[in-house]
């Protein structure tokens, strides 16, 4: 191992999900010096295992959190206009259900759901008839009528990518494979020992430290604060299945459930309905979560409550698992748990700042990040102004967020790009496909093709521009395409990954 000479930075952060990549990018657009260090990959845990919903959180009403929803909601829209490639409206349908909540409860919360974000972008709730129309013979006869409203769909893993490549455009460095050990707090800040994936060592000092480790923020804590906290965490495991398509629309469904939860089913990666998610105690961090067959069957029992097919263990193509990292609010139930986010800051050396963030979700990120800048602000007084509500992801600078438009344009632009590879790509990089696409004029410049839309172009890319390293990274994180692609072309495309990687050393 070599030992670089020490970097000074203003902000460490810790934890490469969705909270640190956001606050990271928060601040390097307001003028600090950025570290963010990552021991695996962008998004490798919690962040890429969510439902993949920027939502108010309808049922989070019942808990009566509604400073987290208004917020959700108001943010959703927010959202939705940065990055319009890879967040788009979907209609969720909410059957009646005469065994559990009353139809009077279910309209009254979303009128509250409607109105309390200010919506201007989505169109409101309405009750719809389930027994004809679109809506027809996809549910059992029971349920002849529910509530549709509106939420959005969110490439989960792609936001916390681009918030990176944000954070690196206005200054900051990104590491992944970098993991912070010996981690002390000294009279001007704090130094850290950081450990590359590649073998390299290297000695940094900070002013101010953001631990946004997720499962992983009271080890990190603990490591330059040993002893009782006075903030907890909660891990709770939540756990996706993903089956053949239920039904051909582009609407959801959100069921209740006898349990007082609610499951998701929503169209997923065109041939698939990704139905999600339980909620259950996880112990330790280091436990890599994976669904178990309880799980399995609990999802299944509760599509098949609502659908006409049913749906068994043998119809799953493909599961995923995660930990959320909550808050511990000390509620009885993992479901009750609150979604809300703490911040917890402790000056342990003067004039240096260590913060730690509890919980939090997709939605409330840039804002979460723009709390945390705020509670910053006395230890930067060099710090700029808040930013991010107006300012587009990279690739999200769409024209009146009209993807559709946009992709009519790339499509004539491209004209010997074939569809579903213009789709793609438009869906994946926004705008930033020009970049991917620039001094290309036919599909053999793109080099060799992997399944139906996977091309070394993009891998390049991925590698070149959005931290990539392995084929688990692009076709698991930064695309869902692994799910449609044989063994064999997951297995090219992995070696073709390690080749570039190699060559770009």
């Amino acid at each position: 191992m070599t030992n670089q000479i020490t970097t000074e930075y203003d902000l460490l952060i810790i934890g490469g999900g969705i909270n640190g990549t956001a606050i990271a990018r928060d601040a390097a657009g307001r003028g600090l010096s950025v570290l963010l260090c990552e021991k695996d990959d962008l998004a490798r845990h919690t962040s890429s295992a969510s439902t993949k919903l920027v939502h108010g959180g309808l049922r989070y009403l019942e808990y009566y959190e509604f400073k987290l929803v208004r917020e959700s909601l108001k943010e959703r829209e927010v959202m939705l206009r940065s990055a319009p490639h890879i967040i788009w409206p979907l209609r969720f349908v909410l059957p009646y259900d005469k065994t559990l909540r009353p139809a009077w409860m279910l309209r009254a919360g979303l009128f509250l759901y409607d109105y309390m974000g200010g919506r201007k972008l989505l169109p409101p709730s309405k009750r719809v008839s389930l027994s004809k129309g679109r809506y027809a013979n996809i549910l059992h006869k029971d349920f002849t009528f529910g509530f549709e409203y509106s939420d959005c769909w969110v490439e989960d893993a792609r936001l916390v990518v681009l918030n990176a490549v944000a954070a690196k455009e206005k200054g900051a460095d990104i590491a992944v494979g970098a993991k912070v050990c010996d981690l002390k707090s000294n009279e001007n800040g704090f130094t850290a020992i950081i450990n590359h994936s590649d073998g390299q060592e290297q000695t940094v000092h900070a002013k101010g430290i953001v631990n946004a480790a997720g499962p992983w923020v009271e080890e990190v804590l603990q490591s330059i604060k040993p002893g009782r906290n006075d903030n907890s965490l909660r891990l709770v495991k939540g756990s996706h299945i993903v089956v053949p398509k239920l039904f051909d629309d582009e609407h959801c469904y959100t069921f209740q459930n006898g349990d007082g939860r609610v499951v998701f089913a929503i169209p997923y990666e065109q041939d698939y309905t990704l139905i999600g998610t339980t909620d259950v105690p996880h112990d330790e961090a280091d436990h890599l979560p994976e669904i178990s067959a309880d799980e399995i069957s609990y999802l299944c029992d509760a599509a098949s409550e609502y659908f006409l097919k049913t749906i068994t263990p043998d119809d799953v193509a493909w599961t995923y698992s995660g930990v959320r990292p909550l808050y511990d609010d000390k509620a009885a139930d993992a479901s009750a748990v609150t979604r809300d986010y703490v911040l917890s800051v402790e000056e342990l050396a003067q004039g240096a700042p260590f913060m730690s963030v509890y919980g939090g979700k997709i939605t409330t990120a840039r804002k979460l990040a723009e709390h945390a800048m705020e509670q910053l602000a006395d230890f930067y007084p060099q710090m700029g102004d808040k930013w991010t509500r107006e300012e587009s992801l990279p690739g999200g600078d769409i024209a009146n967020a009209d993807f559709d438009g946009f992709l009519a344009q790339a499509k004539t632009r491209y004209p010997w790009l074939p569809v579903n590879i213009c789709h793609h790509l438009a869906r994946a990089y926004g705008t930033r496909i020009h970049i991917l696409l620039q001094d290309m004029a036919s599909l053999e410049d793109m080099g060799q093709c992997f399944g139906n839309v996977l091309t070394e172009a993009e891998i390049r890319y991925l590698i070149n521009h959005e931290f990539a390293r392995s084929g688990e990274d692009i076709m698991w994180r930064r695309s869902k395409l692994g799910l449609h692609m044989t063994q064999e072309q997951r297995a090219a495309a992995n070696a073709a990954t390690q080749t570039i990687v190699a060559t770009n050393k």
